[in-house]
């Protein structure tokens, strides 16, 4: 790759034009979203009250920062005020120390100005750069405080939550006390003298999953919802994805643990907040080793717990704009929410880029791509809380960067043109994965051919873009295999490889792969990946799945089908009493659903199948599971009587 080959999520899409309110980059409407932030704001300065007290029904006490619209002396203005609220695990005094340091006058701008200038393109380091120009896409004032906000006239309120930060009581992770908490907060906001009664919720991460189960239970006042990198199915998204749980999960519960013994010193109950700390010392973590080691925690299974933490997404009525990444933790969590929304388009907007959950927003406000993200939570803010006839429910509504294509603004996903597709594994030789395993085809029609892969647990997909996706994105810093060619990975698995496209070809929407196999051992853990593969051979992990063998039920009510009756997403139980037994050295099916996304296979470029038996650390199975595959081997069947096929949306014609 030559330093005129901009990265893949770095590659603008179509330029601005003549000012189109569909175009990806906003047009002249985000021009004047943009020019509020970048004019003087209405108010030269920002007040803070620190460890304000918010006192909860039953006797906890969370803390928060609240930031006023001040003069310039530094008081705050006697005013009502519309309010967005940020309520978050991850300790107000690490989000207020990010808002310090890029508030800092010299420090500040200069780490603004290298975030959207540092480029390394060209170089063995060039993975660096899709970590450190996420501060330029103006993710960092969604992260702590966008003051360009409060001093435009909002306030803000960023609140720990209970048993974190400087809150007392016992933290419960997203559960049903914790969503109580969230609607007396909202209360309590709206009953003091400098909010005016209208709230928008915003946040990343667990900030979002939380204004999505606050605004599914419809609190008076809420109006709006700015949601960024949320989850609307966690079990399958990222704590046991088709049965197997990954490293993120233990790694997470970890850092936030460690970060709630970190006070806000001051007026504080500290107390009361030893005793909530010594309670719960380390929340879920015991439980979870137990889980892990034993199998002995509930919850490495889908039971109801998760019911009352996933957000009844249907019920929401307030605004909601969403932004997920294809290659985020939680996958395509964010089209599933979109498309469950029960609100008219443009009432909901959906944005989707090509990164991972730790660099949301990268080149956003560049040409060709979309708005800076503190540009476009302003922008809803001020439309929803405010009135301002600004346009902003006329961008997209769903605008999203195809992998390995551009920025695209339309109305719908998945594309409804793309029309389910099958493409059959064949044991022909495709003569394009020598590195791997075993090199087969992947062809439009069946060819009769038959054989026997045979596939053994190795680490080789410890180096691929899976690891850095469930570890965030930080990876990629490393480059490489942990990016754009997945040909390391790959000397670990059996590969199924098309002809070249001869005219450019969209995948959009979800996709199953119908598997015959044979397992050597009572459980056996299959993960895929699927692959853009360019002239040079060169192969990128596009999506994902996995499914541990006992896993396998499919509960036909929920899954998603083809107009021929092909699954598109076939729903795992994940349930104990849906376990099913492997019977060992025979033949059986499986089918594995792959996250949702849309991709551009370019004229020349090929579509790939990787089959693995093991993805550590994207999907880890927990111990019991693991000492049942015994290490052995695995065989994928082709059987012309029972053939092996993927089913995915194609919108095109590839002349495979």
């Amino acid at each position: 790759m030559t330093a005129a080959q901009l990265r893949p999520l770095l590659r603008p899409g179509r330029a601005p034009g003549s000012g189109s309110e569909r175009d990806p980059s906003g047009g002249t409407a985000a021009q004047r979203w943009r020019a509020l932030i970048d004019d003087h704001p209405l108010h030269p300065k920002i007040a803070i009250s620190k460890n304000v007290r918010i006192p909860m029904s039953d006797g906890a006490v969370l803390r928060a920062y609240v930031f006023r619209p001040a003069d310039a002396s530094g008081r705050a203005v006697q005013a009502e005020f519309p309010t967005v609220l940020n309520i978050t695990p991850y300790n107000k005094l690490l989000v207020k120390g990010i808002d310090s340091v890029l508030d800092t006058p010299v420090l500040g701008p200069l780490i603004r100005r290298f975030s959207a200038s540092f480029d390394l393109g060209g170089t063995p380091f060039e993975g660096i750069t899709e970590m450190t120009r996420v501060v330029a896409g103006g993710v960092a004032d969604l992260m702590s405080v966008n003051r360009h906000l409060v001093r435009s006239g909002y306030v803000q309120i960023i609140v720990d939550v209970r048993g974190t930060g400087s809150s007392t009581g016992t933290w419960d992770v997203l559960g049903t006390r914790e969503q109580l908490d969230s609607l007396e907060i909202i209360e309590w906001a709206r009953a003091q003298g400098w909010c005016n009664g209208r709230i928008g919720m915003a946040g990343i991460s667990y900030s979002a999953i939380n204004a999505l189960q606050t605004a599914s239970n419809r609190p008076a006042g809420l109006e709006a919802v700015f949601a960024v990198e949320g989850s609307v199915d966690i079990v399958r998204e990222i704590f046991a994805t088709g049965g197997a749980p990954s490293l993120f999960i233990p790694l997470w519960l970890t850092a936030v643990n460690a970060l709630k013994w970190a006070p806000s010193l001051g007026d504080l109950e500290f107390s009361e907040w030893l005793r909530d700390r010594l309670r719960s010392p380390a929340t879920d973590l015991l439980d979870l080793a137990r889980g892990f080691v034993t199998g002995g925690d509930p919850r490495i299974y889908d039971v109801d717990y998760y019911d009352t933490i996933n957000a009844t997404i249907e019920d929401i009525t307030a605004p909601t704009f969403l932004y997920g990444c294809w290659h985020d933790i939680f996958g395509g969590s964010a089209p599933d929410i979109y498309n469950r929304l029960s609100l008219p388009r443009g009432d909901k907007q959906l944005l989707v880029g090509d990164g991972y959950h730790g660099n949301p927003g990268i080149g956003f406000g560049e040409p060709g791509f979309p708005p800076r993200l503190d540009v476009l939570e302003r922008a809803w803010f001020d439309k929803w809380l405010r009135d301002e006839d600004n346009g902003i429910e006329n961008y997209g509504p769903v605008t999203l960067r195809q992998q390995g294509g551009q920025w695209t603004a339309h109305g719908r996903f998945p594309a409804p043109q793309a029309q389910p597709t099958r493409l059959y594994l064949s044991a022909a030789t495709s003569g394009t994965a020598p590195h791997a395993v075993d090199d087969g085809s992947l062809g439009s029609s069946p060819d009769g051919t038959c054989g026997e892969f045979t596939v053994r647990p190795s680490l080789w997909s410890v180096i691929s873009r899976d690891t850095t996706q469930v570890l965030a994105g930080i990876p990629a810093v490393l480059g490489g295999g942990f990016t754009y060619d997945n040909r390391t990975a790959e000397r670990g698995a059996l590969t199924f490889t098309t002809p070249i496209a001869h005219s450019d070809t969209v995948l959009s929407g979800p996709m199953n792969l119908h598997l015959r196999v044979v397992c050597h051992a009572p459980e056996a853990l299959w993960a895929i990946m699927l692959c853009d593969v360019d002239p040079h051979g060169r192969s990128t992990v596009l999506t994902n799945g996995a499914l541990l063998t006992t896993r396998r039920a499919v509960d036909d009510e929920l899954s998603l089908y083809a107009p021929n009756g092909d699954y598109t997403r076939p729903h795992h139980p994940l349930t104990a009493a849906t376990l099913l037994p492997v019977p060992i050295g025979r033949p059986l099916t499986l089918d594995i659903d792959l996250l949702t996304t849309e991709a551009v296979i370019a004229t020349g470029h090929r579509l790939r199948v990787d089959v693995f038996p093991t993805d550590a650390p994207r999907f880890m199975p927990i111990l019991p599971d693991l000492l049942r595959t015994r290490g052995r081997r695995q065989d994928l069947i082709l059987d012309p009587e029972h053939p092996s096929f993927l089913v995915v949306p194609l919108l095109g014609e590839p002349g495979w």
